[in-house]
């Protein structure tokens, strides 16, 4: 595939399922959840990023983010989130991953008003992520969650201003919470974009369905990706080494 591919695997079944993407030349995104980095052992964590590097992969990072909330007005959360956030860090610099996701914690219903006040705390916790990743070569991507248009996450890109700080748009969580199209989406933050993450829905619950079984226009959306985003990481977020199977087949005519 010409496009820089990537398969969400969760960390603690890393060992499991290793020999298929080595066999299969599967780049992972690694997601490290807060159990994975509790329980993390360095020298593993090396010999994974070791065994990937001698067959010429590359992985990036979705980072753990239950409950964290780098913009929390909480300033036991915050302290929590960071803590996380260093974890993940630590880990970053054995892996070297491409990019690192994010999640921003942000949703109107809880902040309304205040969404000026999560922003100027969002923008202190970036800018420290943002200076211990600056020896690793990665990129941060902050994903959109429950955002219902493209406008916070717009000021945040543009709070930070760092040319290492950029956007991961998940077509599934959008179609779910949506109310622009996808093209105003992408003209608010397309050329942010280093990376997008892959699966279908309904539009009721997050299915992660291989593309072609859910409502979304994925010949729309790999069209906007080539106008505003043509050199973005593709990470196929499928939960099941069946749907991942069907989504490799599926996308091959768009990501080949």
């Amino acid at each position: 595939m010409s496009k820089r591919v990537f398969a969400h695997v969760p960390y603690l079944q890393m060992q499991e399922h290793l020999p298929f993407i080595l066999e299969r030349r599967i780049n992972p995104e690694i997601f490290l959840s807060a159990d994975a980095l509790d329980t993390l052992d360095p020298a593993q964590l090396a010999a994974t990023a070791s065994a990937l590097r001698s067959e010429g992969l590359s992985c990036t990072i979705h980072s753990p983010f239950m409950d964290l909330n780098p913009g929390s007005l909480e300033r036991l959360l915050r302290d929590a989130t960071m803590h996380r956030f260093n974890q993940v860090l630590d880990a970053a610099e054995i892996l070297r991953p491409e990019v690192m996701v994010f999640h921003p914690g942000f949703d109107r219903w809880r902040y309304g008003d205040a969404t000026a006040a999560w922003l100027d705390m969002s923008v202190v916790a970036w800018q420290h992520v943002l200076g211990r990743i600056r020896g690793v070569g990665s990129v941060i991507a902050v994903e959109n969650i429950f955002e219902e248009e493209p406008s916070t996450l717009k000021a945040l890109f543009e709070a930070v201003d760092d040319p290492l700080f950029r956007h991961c748009f998940d077509v599934g969580h959008w179609n779910l919470f949506k109310k622009v199209g996808m093209e105003q989406w992408f003209e608010a933050l397309g050329s942010w974009i280093a990376e997008v993450h892959i699966h279908d829905n309904s539009g009721t619950r997050d299915d992660h369905a291989p593309p072609g079984q859910g409502a979304i226009d994925f010949e729309l959306f790999f069209g906007l990706m080539e106008r505003y985003a043509p050199d973005a990481a593709y990470t196929i977020e499928a939960h099941s080494k069946a749907h991942l199977e069907t989504s490799l087949e599926v996308l091959k005519p768009y990501l080949g």
